[in-house]
């Protein structure tokens, strides 16, 4: 713990002994507040731990922790709740002596998680394994979810508030084996079952039966899957908050746990049944007959009757009728309305408040040792709940007041009878502390004859009429002087404006709480007529028979009432804890919106007051702050003083003596002890423990000094051996090296030279080096002088012996060339190419100027598609191709521009200007197609005339500067490559009428194309 104190400016001290301010509340509010800002949650005042509830999982509860925190001393580590468990089982095995831990805090603040982190650790800590302690363990950490399904609800201030107090006893064996356990129930707050407030849930069962059992379960139960349409769950709906609870879940999680706590199946089945018994209790409607008595129809019953096995008439009569037992003689009288509802709703809640306690004996059967031994220890764990102020306080708030009065009364006896044994067992004279005593209160409430529980008693079994009121008023006047306690009537003008007429206030420890009296009369006599008892006596449901036994009807004494079994329920407890050796754990909410990482201070200051927290600071603080054992104190700071570093050879206490004199602490400051020293003052602790941490600086230079120098040392004694030995082993490892390098240098220069002279010959052992050497050479020379075109025909000259490689890596290359030619062709070069390819194979050696048309890429087009479609309608036809042609009429050759377009079946010749089809070819009438060897545009379409349209007035001469491309896009059309004739001098061709003209091909001084006298077309082409 000391070792955080030099941090304490940020994160606030781990004890809030050693708080400078004790006195002031604002002072240990900033402390917390500092400490859960940075997730610390837990803090010590001395033994007693305090716990911040976070509203978040952080990561401290895990296996690693817990065997961090087992066999520890208490403050050797930060403050956890492990630490307390760890210390109060080390304590109970040691000391042989029973241990109890006491959980109390406000609703919300964390005591059920606290109580559920005690037990997890105890079932963790112990590694002794075997069937009866596994079992043992399941069933303890198992019967929480079953105790908080039951016991537990929804509030505003806790999703899962526990509405019953729990002492739970944790038996083990002389080796702290965990043997079995007892589970203790206080004052369930019944009330709950008819009437909740806004905001608020019934218990957790009624939902988690509701929403998570199987629709076989709900048939047979006779409840359906919606918790609206019920009178006792849908009063506080509104506010119900399903991402923090989910019941179906849940559900399945009590289940397991009743079948690992030995619940039968049939067990489980009757246990339910029940449970939808009281639920379906608040569906139940009365009517009214003539004389103003209470009725209610049979058939609403059968559902209900049926799942405790009785007659529905039975149940109809014990619901609204009421029986007396005069001399013996049996009186029955019908009840009304209010009567009726009253009487059910009470029964409800007998119903639910004794199936609990049948729950938890049920569960103390299943925990109870299998075999009985000699002796066992007890740990036990106090989870109750805190003190509650609400806006109406009614008398369950009272009880439960009154329960953390007696609480407190103890914890501070306890508290200073510990201070007192421990400062008389070290010697140390003990100074009075002033504190105030709440006897006085406890006195007011459960004193006889005039506490207010035995007036209470008085006003409920005294006849005559009685009421609310008749009880106040008798409050009032037994009471009114008394300085804790203030009614309307003995208040004086000023404070009557506080106090209603129906109200009553205590002054209690934590505050001033103002109790409504509405109810308490009817809450504390916790009544039920005769018949219902009867009726549960002639059920078959074994459980409910189990709650109701036939002594309860022939005992004919009044029983006890609600608060006088609370008080000596308390009383008992009270004994118990006083067997034990307690340990406390204070839980502390820091917000009411359950927001993480919120911390309001009002709200804090108000649970740290009622608390008592700040008279249990003022106790320990009373005579000193701080206290250790020798050993403790000097290990850790003896490097402050030269007499005790780094060894001290005498008796500890003469150590710690020695070293607080070096420390020059005065007589104030400290005493000593028989075997602890103890410092008044927290400023002298401080200033001891920022001392040492300057001196830790000092320290670690002198350790790295004298470790450094050491090393360094060893390094270079070390390090010169080694070079001595590596020095040697190099030079012997070069010189082999050197040695076997000229002896293989020679042999390669021999076989070398053998096999030059040798090169010439087949391959052989002689000549291979040389030969392998020549290959390795040529392929060097040959990776960067490859060719790198189809077109480079050039390879380098290889020796002769390598020729065949040589031949057969050229044709390698030349392949991959072309591979990776064709790889990178795009569909339209490709095209384009076999286009080429088509005019090679027309004109290639056959006419004259096809060399020069090589390099001029082809079109698919050399006219707008759009536009020629626009004019001529095709249907069934795609145009392939067209472009600008020169026609020659067949009369006198004269030129006329048209347009050729080539279609997938037959070739157009339109008008230039308006596209419109002058001409239709169809390639089944095309015979032929003829063109010249010279370098002349001409080329003649032949057509047959008797397959063609009688339109057709002959053959077509034309001419293009696109020649090559038009005969050939005409020629892949046509799918023929045999339909051209390449002509060399003339060319006939059949005219319009039936005649045949001829065209001449000659060259000349100049290119033209003209009518001879003869009526022939001469093409006149430049020689060259």
């Amino acid at each position: 713990m000391e070792a955080a104190l030099h941090a304490r400016d940020k994160v606030g001290v781990q004890d809030f002994v050693l708080l400078e301010d004790f006195k002031s509340v604002t002072a240990f509010v900033e402390n917390l507040k500092k400490r859960f800002q940075e997730n610390l949650i837990y803090t010590y005042i001395g033994p007693v731990l305090i716990s911040v509830n976070p509203y978040k999982s952080i990561n401290i509860y895990n296996d690693s922790v817990i065997e961090t925190y087992r066999n520890v001393n208490f403050y050797e580590l930060p403050p956890h709740i492990y630490a307390v468990s760890d210390a109060a089982y080390r304590a109970m095995r040691r000391e042989f002596h029973d241990q109890c831990v006491l959980i109390s805090g406000e609703s919300g603040s964390g005591k059920t998680e606290a109580s559920k982190k005690i037990l997890h650790y105890i079932a963790t800590c112990n590694h002794q394994e075997s069937n009866e302690i596994d079992r043992v363990k399941d069933r303890l950490l198992q019967s929480n979810p079953i105790l908080e399904a039951f016991g537990n609800a929804k509030t505003n201030r806790n999703d899962n508030s526990s509405r019953f107090g729990k002492y739970m006893d944790v038996q083990f064996d002389f080796k702290g084996t965990p043997v079995g356990g007892v589970i203790l129930n206080y004052l369930l707050e019944k009330s709950r079952v008819v009437k909740q407030a806004t905001g608020e849930r019934n218990f957790h069962i009624f939902y988690q039966l509701v929403e998570g059992a199987s629709p076989e379960m709900r048939n047979a139960l006779g409840i359906s899957d919606d918790v609206t349409k019920y009178h006792y769950l849908n009063q506080g709906i509104q506010a119900a908050d399903p991402s923090t609870i989910n019941d179906k879940e849940d559900f399945a999680t009590v289940c397991q746990a009743l079948k690992t706590c030995d619940f039968s199946a049939e067990d489980q089945k009757d246990l339910f049944s029940v449970v939808a018994f009281v639920l379906l209790h608040g569906e139940l409607t009365f009517n009214e007959d003539k004389e103003n008595n209470a009725t209610i129809a049979l058939e609403s019953l059968s559902a209900i009757s049926n799942l405790v096995e009785c007659e529905d008439s039975q149940l109809a009569s014990a619901l609204t009728n009421k029986s007396i037992m005069a001399e013996g003689v049996k009186v029955t009288s019908p009840l009304n309305l209010e009567q009726a509802s009253y009487a059910r709703d009470a029964f409800a809640k007998g119903v639910y408040e004794r199936l609990f306690g049948w729950l938890v004996n049920k569960i103390n059967r299943s925990l109870a040792k299998e075999k009985q031994q000699t002796k066992t220890r007890v740990l036990g764990l106090l989870d109750i709940y805190g003190f509650e102020i609400f806006d109406t306080n009614s008398f369950e708030q009272f009880c439960i007041n009154y329960c953390n009065e007696k609480l407190q009364q103890l914890f501070i006896t306890l508290t200073l009878k510990s201070e007192q044994d421990e400062y008389l067992n070290e010697g140390i004279e003990w100074e009075p502390v002033q504190y105030f005593n709440n006897k006085i209160i406890c006195d007011l409430v459960d004193s006889k004859p005039t506490g207010i529980i035995s007036i209470l008693d008085e006003e409920c079994l005294r006849p005559g009429a009685t009421s609310d009121e008749t009880f106040l008023e008798k409050l009032s006047s037994r009471l009114g002087g008394h300085p804790h306690f203030l009614s309307h009537a003995s208040a004086d003008v000023a404070d009557r404006k506080n106090i209603k007429r129906h109200e009553f206030q205590l002054l209690h420890y934590a505050g001033e709480v103002t109790y409504s009296t509405e109810g308490f009369l009817d809450k504390n006599n916790d009544l039920l007529y005769r018949d219902l008892k009867e009726l549960m006596l002639s059920t078959k449901n074994p459980i409910t028979k189990q709650c109701f036994p036939d002594t309860e009807l022939k005992n004919m004494k009044r029983p006890d009432t609600a608060g006088t079994q609370f008080k000596i329920s308390l009383g008992q407890l009270m004994d118990i804890l006083l067997s034990k050796q307690p340990s406390y754990i204070r839980c502390i909410k820091p917000n009411d919106n359950k927001q993480s990482n919120v911390f309001v201070n009002q709200i804090v200051r108000h649970q740290v007051k009622y608390l008592g927290l700040m008279e249990n600071l003022r106790v320990r603080r009373a005579g000193f702050a701080y206290r250790r054992h020798y050993d403790n104190f000097l290990h850790r700071y003896k490097s402050l003083c030269p007499e005790t570093w780094p060894f001290y050879k005498g008796p500890t206490k003469d150590g710690v003596s020695a070293l607080c004199r070096h420390l020059q602490y005065t007589e104030e400051d400290y005493k000593m002890g028989r075997s602890k020293i103890f410092i008044r003052f927290p400023r002298v602790l401080f200033a001891t423990e920022d001392a040492l941490q300057l001196r830790k600086h000092d320290l670690a230079t002198e350790i790295q000094a004298k470790f450094r120098g050491f090393f360094q040392q060893k390094a270079y004694q070390k390090m010169r051996s080694s070079v001595t030995r590596i020095a040697a082993t190099w030079k012997m490892y070069c010189a082999k090296k050197i040695m076997c390098t000229r002896r293989d240098a020679a042999r390669t220069i021999r076989r070398f030279i053998n096999g030059f002279i040798q090169r010439k010959k087949p391959l052989c052992h002689e000549n291979e080096m040389y030969v392998n050497h020549a290959r390795y050479k040529f392929v060097l020379h040959l990776l960067d002088n490859l060719p790198n075109s189809v077109l480079d025909k050039s390879w380098p000259t290889c020796p002769d012996i390598l020729q065949q490689a040589s031949d057969d890596l050229r044709e390698l290359n030349m392949r991959n060339i072309v591979r990776s030619y064709c790889i990178g062709l795009t569909t339209e070069k490709k095209t384009q190419l076999e286009q080429k390819v088509v005019a090679e194979r027309l004109f290639k050696n056959k006419k004259s100027s096809y060399d020069q048309s090589i390099a001029v890429p082809f079109e698919d087009s050399r006219l707008s598609k759009k536009r020629i479609t626009k004019t001529v309608k095709l249907t069934t036809e795609d145009i392939l191709y067209s472009c600008m042609v020169t026609k020659y009429d067949r009369n006198g050759y004269r030129q006329r521009q048209r347009c050729l377009v080539i279609t997938t079946e037959s070739a157009y010749v339109l008008n230039e200007k308006n596209f419109k089809v002058k001409e239709r070819i169809s390639f089944n009438c095309l015979k032929g197609i003829s063109t010249s060897a010279l370098k002349d545009a001409v080329f003649i379409l032949h057509v047959d005339s008797t397959q063609n349209n009688a339109k057709t007035k002959g053959d077509f001469v034309l001419s293009s500067d696109f020649l090559y491309e038009a005969i050939v896009k005409l020629v892949i059309a046509v799918q023929n490559d045999e339909i051209l004739h390449i002509v060399s001098e003339r060319c006939t061709h059949r005219m319009s009428s039936g005649k045949e003209g001829s065209v001449e091909f000659n060259t000349g001084a100049k290119s033209l194309v003209t009518r001879s006298k003869n009526k022939m077309l001469v093409v006149g082409i430049i020689s060259c």
